[in-house]
Formats: structure tokens, sequence, C-alpha cells
């Protein structure tokens, strides 16, 4: 049973994207590993910038800085 996890930043990714994702990620492990879809799990956690760090700094301070 295979178990993704993709961990965004909480940006406005819609339901609709979600779900494109959850639908890639299953038929890419199904197409490549032959991993049955019936039991892949795919979970999508949506983090929030002041909790996302980069090069020693949030993800909100580096977008209000233009990085």
């Amino acid at each position: 049973m295979p178990y993704v996890n993709i961990k965004i930043t909480r940006e406005g990714a819609t339901p609709e994207q979600k779900a494109a994702l959850i639908q890639g990620v299953t038929q890419l492990l199904a197409d490549v590993l032959g991993k049955n879809p019936q039991t892949t799990v795919v979970v999508i956690d949506e983090v929030d910038t002041d909790n996302w760090g980069i090069v020693g700094e949030t993800v909100t301070l580096r977008r209000k800085r233009g990085v």
C-alpha cells in the first residue's frame, strides 16, 4: 500500500488542483511501479508559510522581500 505525502505551502491551491495532484500521483505509481490505485494513499499537507523555512528564513519573510 503506497503512501505519498505531498507538502505544499498554504497559498491558495484550489480543490481542483489538489484533486489533480492526487489523481496524477496515483496514476504515476500505477504506471511506473505497477502499484494498485485501490490501495494507494495520497495526503496533501498545506503548511503555513510562517512554518516553512529556507536558508534560515521563513517563506513569509522571503515572499515579503520578493525572494
